[in-house]
């Protein structure tokens, strides 16, 4: 049988989402507690990694098991077998063509920047920081040229295996809410570091260090070099994977009773 499973993890003690030969990593607690409640050693594939230090309130994964095991039993199960910073948020049977990663239709993320002078405590960790003022209107402008199918080799970190930068982002929105300015960015598929050097460019346009078509031409010149910082990965999240309505899979917008048996 082939599950779905929706995870919900603080990236903060992890060396990223994938397995690692020394270092702790998310899949590998998410197999051992799996493994656990299937009574079999088990293999998941997610639908997108994620570097050490970035959290998600969506990963989806898919495994394959002999043992049938109902949606309910599969989140309790595995619940009680993971650490704290780490928990399944629903599971449900699939058919045998669906794929985390390759069935995906778009991917969602979201940049979290504490924006005040002064460091956070409680939040740390959890929020990227900005002592400067920052000016989202002026962000989201800028956000609004990446809207739509581009080549993304500005944004694109080196050692990125993509065959290519040629992605289309669906929708980009800056906003600010109190002390926090939040980059939302969804798209057909990400490159490596895309959302986090997004950001830092974008970090550039709200402190006034640059004008907001400055990033149109960052697009125009595909050159990595010319573009912002990689912005810091504690203030990044994996929000919400979309697929076909085909695998009836919940959306981010509709988990509640979400653990109830298939």
């Amino acid at each position: 049988m082939r599950y779905a499973i929706g995870i919900e993890y603080d990236g903060s003690s992890y060396r990223g989402w994938q397995l690692q030969r020394d270092d702790p990593s998310v899949q590998a607690v998410v197999e051992r507690a799996l493994s656990r409640v299937a009574d079999q050693a088990l293999r998941v594939t997610c639908a997108g990694r994620t570097d050490t230090g970035v959290h998600a309130c969506g990963q989806v994964v898919h495994f394959d098991s002999e043992s049938r095991r109902s949606g309910r039993q599969w989140v309790l199960g595995a619940n009680r077998n993971l650490p704290a910073d780490v928990c399944l948020l629903w599971a449900r049977e699939v058919s045998g063509d669906f794929h985390a990663r390759f069935s995906a239709l778009e991917r969602s993320y979201r940049y979290v920047i504490l924006n005040r002078a002064v460091r956070p405590a409680l939040r740390s960790g959890k929020a990227a920081w900005c002592r400067k003022p920052l000016d989202a209107d002026l962000m989201h402008a800028a956000a609004q040229h990446l809207q739509g199918e581009h080549d993304f080799s500005a944004f694109r970190s080196a050692g990125c295996q993509a065959r290519h930068a040629v992605r289309e982002v669906t929708g980009i929105t800056v906003g600010r809410h109190g002390e926090d300015v939040i980059l939302e960015i969804s798209a057909n598929g990400f490159l490596y570091h895309m959302v986090r050097n997004i950001a830092g460019s974008l970090l550039e346009v709200g402190s006034g260090e640059r004008p907001p078509e400055w990033i149109a031409e960052l697009l125009d010149q595909r050159d990595r070099t010319a573009a912002g910082v990689t912005a810091e990965a504690q203030g990044l999240y994996f929000v919400s994977v979309r697929y076909p309505a085909v695998f009836g899979l919940p959306t981010a917008a509709a988990l509640d009773g979400a653990t109830r048996d298939t």
